[in-house]
């Protein structure tokens, strides 16, 4: 049997997403204004063309894999990205840092759009938070710093949206959101997990200082109708 991690979207919108989970016994995806991300319970060119057929619109969808993967058209690919699974099952304590951590809710969510269009940690979208638990730090009434948690492929949850003003940069803010939600994730049972881009040094640096292994190798594909 296959790791739920191998195949984590399909596995989340499977399980601790399948509630707001779209489509069809085969294929399935989050609805357009939560997230982009389409699972499949295989990622043949069948279960794509099927896709294809039952999304509506023109929109952009990015699907998961392990290795290369040939995207058929009528699909246009915009682009693949080598990615970094990474699992954290025992997170490393730091000192907490003075500046408080505070629960967001949809009053933050203009600012959670800005921030993270400024400095580009992934896919977030207007209901993105649905998905649950976002935190930030300000600066008086300014998020500069933010983070929470996007699928559930239980007994697994994926911290995401992971972001920093460029400004605010080297304060700890990162590390302080990331083990916040590292903790409230084993605290409820699971393991905490996420995805980073092969080459993001600094960020790789710093997920292994907290505690994060590597697991494998994947890919992620942009894909438009």
């Amino acid at each position: 049997m296959k790791h739920v991690l191998d195949n984590s979207i399909w596995s989340a919108l499977n399980s601790g997403n399948k509630d707001i989970a779209l489509g069809t016994e085969n294929v399935k995806y989050y609805p357009a204004d939560v997230a982009p991300f389409a699972g499949l319970v295989l990622n043949t060119s069948e279960n794509l063309n099927t896709l294809y057929e039952i999304t509506p619109g023109e929109g952009t969808f990015a699907i998961k894999n392990i290795g290369q993967l040939h995207i058929p058209a009528p699909w246009k690919l915009i682009r693949s990205v080598p990615l970094l699974q990474m699992v954290c099952d025992d997170p490393v304590q730091r000192k907490t840092i003075s500046d408080s951590i505070e629960e967001l809710s949809k009053k933050h969510i203009s600012q959670m759009l800005q921030l993270t269009t400024l400095t580009n940690p992934g896919p977030f979208r207007e209901r993105t938070i649905d998905l649950g638990h976002y935190q930030g730090i300000f600066d008086g009434e300014q998020l500069v710093a933010m983070a929470g948690q996007r699928m559930h492929p239980l007994p697994y949850a994926e911290i995401s949206a992971v972001c920093t003003h460029p400004d605010y940069i080297g304060r700890g803010y990162g590390a302080q959101l990331i083990l916040s939600q590292a903790n409230r994730i084993k605290e409820s049972g699971g393991t905490p997990y996420l995805h980073v881009a092969e080459g993001n040094d600094r960020a790789i640096k710093l997920y292994k200082s907290l505690g994060f292994v590597t697991r494998q190798q994947m890919f992620i594909y942009f894909i438009s109708k």
